[in-house]
């Protein structure tokens, strides 16, 4: 991507993205709903035009040959988009007549693909019966059925439980490894992110920070310490005029980032005047780099992604490709 840009009207979904994906890495897309990392993966899959810049998966531009780029690509949507009154094993006959895979080739795919992601005793029942995870692994084997380049994953573990979050990553890795593809994935789960090579951090349509999971913690300065307190204002004055210490605020809370927290947590507690609530010191985590770059945290947020609703309005209303 060099320069992308998406508008919708006045709004600035997507500002002047200029990025880069290995082949072969795992690249995470990182941000809070809105950030605009729909926007960005729908026009990578050709669903979505975008406003400006350019674009090309797979070496083939986005624009010039769209159905150059489908044909090298797998999706894995947000929202589930499998057949339910067909059984799992018709749903992916179904995807590889559609991307023309041939018979024996398809059927050989098929049946390894259902073994990799642990569904081959369930293959014949109807996706109806299919609990969240099982869906899942069954979008993550259609997504791959045809041997694309790149696999595309929208928010592929939204609204699953931890431990079946946990499960699917094991597949994608699994499948990564045995078909030797590229995963490009939003999400705005911090642990999911640390599975990836690479992150691209996005907060309102621009990239904020990009490296692995390693060199975007080390942005943050050493210890990370939270406290609670009654008054967190007057603390946090009282902390930047006496540590020279600039505390962040994130919901009612304040967070420090010193070298030695070890050390200085003891002093902190001694020496403040405001009284203390709770104290806990940790590592930084790449939710502690986003609220130092963004000056907010991610929030998993209720309600409708705002992403995806302007998307499927320019898909059918016109404005989009079909």
């Amino acid at each position: 991507m060099r320069g992308l840009q998406k508008r919708y009207g006045q709004i600035e979904a997507v500002r002047g993205i200029d990025l880069t994906v290995e082949p072969g890495e795992i690249f995470g897309f990182l941000g809070p709903n809105s950030a605009g990392k729909t926007t960005t993966i729908s026009i990578l899959c050709t669903l979505v035009r975008k406003t400006a810049g350019e674009a090309f998966v797979a070496g083939v531009d986005v624009d010039k040959d769209p159905s150059g780029v489908r044909s090298r690509i797998g999706l894995v949507f947000q929202d589930p988009s499998l057949d339910a009154q067909l059984t799992g094993r018709e749903n992916l006959e179904l995807h590889g007549q559609i991307y023309g895979v041939p018979g024996a080739l398809r059927k050989q795919r098929i049946k390894e693909l259902l073994e990799v992601v642990e569904l081959a005793d369930r293959a014949d029942s109807m996706v109806m019966t299919y609990s969240g995870g099982m869906k899942r692994r069954l979008e993550i084997a259609r997504g791959v059925l045809h041997h694309p380049q790149v696999l595309f994953l929208d928010e592929p573990t939204l609204g699953l439980d931890p431990q079946t979050r946990k499960k699917i990553w094991e597949y994608l890795h699994a499948v990564r490894k045995r078909e030797g593809i590229t995963l490009f994935m939003t999400t705005h789960y911090m642990d999911e992110a640390e599975y990836c090579d690479r992150i691209a951090i996005i907060d309102k349509g621009e990239i904020v920070a990009l490296g692995t999971p390693s060199q975007l913690k080390s942005k943050v300065g050493g210890d990370v310490i939270t406290v609670t307190l009654a008054d967190p204002r007057a603390a946090a004055a009282e902390i930047q005029e006496r540590f020279s210490l600039a505390p962040l605020m994130d919901d009612g809370s304040l967070r420090l980032e010193v070298p030695d927290g070890a050390a200085f947590l003891p002093r902190l507690v001694r020496e403040l005047t405001v009284p203390v609530d709770t104290v806990s010191l940790r590592r930084p985590s790449l939710d502690d780099v986003f609220l130092k770059l963004t000056g907010h945290a991610i929030r998993e947020e209720a309600g409708t992604n705002l992403d995806r609703m302007r998307m499927m309005g320019r898909m059918f209303g016109g404005g989009g490709r079909r």
